[in-house]
């Protein structure tokens, strides 16, 4: 096709800019929005185009967030999005005007770490580290997703209340998130071992709570029983 029988004029055959360099469209298009990242608040403006992952390192000056393939395929750059997973670099910043976001700089409370954090620590659950905000996002939210009752491809009883975290259903659901340093066992082992402390925490509580329950009614029995003899 020669130029006389190009319908758009200025673009040259083939594609690409037209002359002069300018990009096709002009200056791109900006936009304002607010995030909350992290528990605060940021109103800012942002190219249209950009993705979440870009806004959060580049305007947000939040690092930890890593870009890997670009394509959604690593999951170097896993975030909770509204409290569930997603890839930063496939979510346009523009479609999620509004939106609360926690990244690895979000995950520990002050100088404390997570329980997670420290079983990655425990269990040496990284080698060069690249990926491992990613790993920690996610499997923050395995852990969510799985206290809520969500099955997985390989749970054996979708009935069940809450699956169990067993090797087999955290390498299912952590399948998203890539290791080429090849950490996958002490990830598991950590994810598992926090599950595990989780699991026996809230059997501690679910117990005191019961006690504490059952105190209260014999106090208050004996209290009835008291009044009444008078």
């Amino acid at each position: 096709m020669d130029s006389a029988n190009n319908s758009d004029g200025d673009v040259p055959p083939g594609g690409g800019r037209p002359p002069g360099g300018a990009p096709p469209g002009g200056p791109p298009v900006r936009a304002v929005i607010t995030l909350v990242v992290n528990g605060t608040e940021h109103r800012i403006g942002v190219d249209t185009r950009a993705s979440l992952l870009d806004v959060l390192r580049e305007d947000l000056g939040l690092t930890g967030s890593k870009k890997g393939c670009d394509h959604g395929q690593c999951g170097a750059c896993t975030i909770l999005l509204d409290g569930r997973r997603a890839n930063g670099c496939l979510a346009l910043a523009v479609a999620h005007d509004g939106a609360r976001i926690t990244t690895v700089e979000g995950l520990a409370d002050g100088d404390r770490l997570s329980p997670l954090q420290e079983a990655f620590i425990e269990y040496d659950a990284f080698q060069c580290g690249y990926c491992t905000p990613g790993q920690l996002c996610s499997a923050t939210a395995v852990l969510d997703e799985a206290a809520a009752g969500w099955p997985s491809a390989v749970t054996p009883d979708i009935t069940a209340a809450t699956p169990m975290l067993d090797a087999a259903e955290i390498r299912e659901r952590m399948s998203g998130n890539l290791c080429r340093c090849g950490a996958y066992v002490n990830i598991v082992a950590a994810l598992r071992d926090t599950a595990e402390r989780a699991e026996r925490q809230s059997a501690a509580d679910a117990a005191r709570a019961t006690s504490a329950a059952s105190d209260a009614r014999s106090e208050a029995i004996g209290h009835a029983q008291g009044v009444g003899r008078r």
